[in-house]
């Protein structure tokens, strides 16, 4: 198989977490606007279950890390997770007809953690093959871009299969995100989309397990795996982006369920309107995985992403500013979609851009933590970064439930007939909190330290060749074989190395 295509492979693996996103938008509305749970209550019950998730990503990634078997350090998990994940995902939207309320929050806890935890066992070592198919400081930013690319597919798939089939419009129900009956096929669609993706990225990378890091035996102590933990997190770098991430974090959790409030009952669209409003942000994933790359070789990687993420800030907050002053179109009208389908679009892509070099930076990280350590750490670095930021995500996703309750959100509203107040009063609490937020998440970066010539150096002590695996897209994933800061792990493994070669498809 052409390196390019395994690329595109590898970045399979992102589509099911683009194709569930537009679902788990909607779980806040789905299960108290149709279910019938309250606000609050479902908040507290996604909030636990986030947690939950979030301090077994870590755990993920060390173990990932040293595991040894006939299919590598990672791909033991993605082929694992597929079926489960899918399965857990098609049951958390379809709670049984007639339940009371605690037996439908627990179903809702039952299947919102499964889920959450299933995920990670794809998502981590996925994301942890990195910085080991490309070792290069400029290839990393494009190999990224390949994961936000599919992604993008996965919110578009996704996105036409909700509001263009399950959740579309009839001429009793305009407003088809509040039709609960096409949730359930729905989630199952999402679910097919889910196994068959992670599948076939776990295939179509299979041929490189014989070429990657194959870890030492090792029998560690509970004790000692944690002092290893606590050593490789310790660096001045990751610091810088995990505090970044855990204040994006709170930002997200704050305002991820607020978004289809938003679209329902500020700014009133159907949906009809919604898949457009949607579909018009989708070439964001495709335009950022062209755009990062040449941007952050142009101006580096830090001063680039932190200008980006200024910019993105700034242009989504307008339409919310613009509709307080009165300065937009009337609610639900053509003319106010297609203003906030730009203005989505544009934002979609220059903060995608940001984060697909954010990516590229955490990558960069684990050559500088394995000349401190010793070890490399791809899937608990790469773990523990969203972890900070899934945390608070996680404890602030109760904060949506809180302002609702808050501004006195009726339950089962109905967007003709709410209190146009009721929304002001809750844009006029969330818009500022957006933008502080967003500014602080962002100014964290810049004291991040790694450049190109910092990799580089870093490659070089190591044993890499920095010139011959660094930039040459054709190259990068031919060489990552020839890995002499491996060679003392793999002349001990060659055995097991052997091994795998001969299991190996071609």
């Amino acid at each position: 198989m052409p390196d390019r295509m395994r690329r595109l492979a590898y970045g399979l693996g992102a589509v099911p977490s683009g194709a569930e996103l537009p679902l788990l938008g909607l779980l806040l509305l789905f299960y108290n606007q149709l279910v019938g749970l309250p606000a609050v209550a479902v908040s507290v019950v996604l909030s636990a279950s986030a947690l939950l998730g979030t301090f077994w990503d870590p755990l993920v990634g060390e173990i990932s890390d040293t595991t040894r078997s006939r299919w590598g350090r990672r791909h033991v998990y993605l082929y694992g997770a597929a079926a489960p994940f899918a399965l857990a995902f098609a049951l958390l939207w379809r709670p049984p007809a007639g339940w009371p309320q605690p037996a439908l929050l627990a179903w809702l806890a039952l299947f919102a953690i499964l889920a959450r935890l299933l995920s990670s066992l794809h998502e981590i070592p996925g994301a942890a093959l990195i910085p080991e198919l490309a070792r290069g400081y400029n290839e990393r930013t494009r190999l990224v871009g390949y994961r936000y690319l599919c992604g993008g597919i996965g919110v578009i798939m996704s996105t036409a299969l909700g509001f263009g089939v399950f959740l579309k419009s009839s001429p009793g129900q305009p407003f088809g995100q509040l039709n609960r009956a096409g949730y359930a096929p729905f989630g199952t669609a999402i679910a097919g989309i889910i196994l068959v993706t992670i599948i076939l990225s776990a295939l179509g990378t299979h041929g490189y397990i014989p070429q990657l890091h194959i870890p030492p035996r090792q029998s560690r102590s509970i004790r000692t795996r944690l002092r290893d933990v606590l050593e490789t997190l310790r660096g001045r770098n990751f610091a810088v982006i995990a505090a970044s991430g855990f204040l994006h974090g709170i930002n997200l959790g704050v305002h991820a369920g607020l978004g289809v409030y938003f679209a329902t009952y500020f700014w009133k669209l159907t949906s009809n309107q919604l898949p457009w409003l949607l579909l018009a942000a989708l070439p964001a994933n495709s335009v950022a995985a062209l755009v990062a790359p040449p941007l952050a070789r142009r101006w580096g990687k830090k001063e680039t992403c932190v200008g980006l993420f200024f910019v993105s800030i700034a242009l989504g907050s307008l339409p919310l500013a613009a509709a307080l002053l009165d300065w937009l179109p009337a609610p639900g009208s053509i003319s106010l979609l297609a203003i906030l389908a730009v203005d989505g679009l544009l934002v979609a892509v220059i903060g995608t851009s940001g984060f697909i070099i954010v990516t590229s930076m955490v990558a960069d990280i684990v050559e500088e933590t394995e000349l401190r350590t010793g070890r490399r750490s791809e899937g608990l670095l790469l773990a523990t970064e969203t972890f900070l930021r899934k945390l608070s995500t996680g404890v602030t996703v109760i904060v949506p439930g809180l302002l609702l309750a808050l501004v006195g959100f009726p339950p089962h509203a109905d967007p003709k007939t709410l209190d146009p107040l009721v929304m002001r009063h809750l844009v006029l609490i969330s818009l500022p909190l957006r933008v502080v937020l967003g500014i602080a998440a962002t100014s964290v970066l810049l004291l991040y330290r790694i450049d190109r010539g910092t990799h580089e150096a870093n490659l070089a002590k190591l044993g890499g060749d920095a010139g011959a695996t660094g930039d040459d897209p054709d190259l990068t994933m031919s060489v990552i074989a020839v890995d002499p800061g491996n060679a003392v792990s793999r002349e001990a493994d060659c055995d097991v190395a052997m091994e795998n070669a001969d299991r190996a498809p071609a």
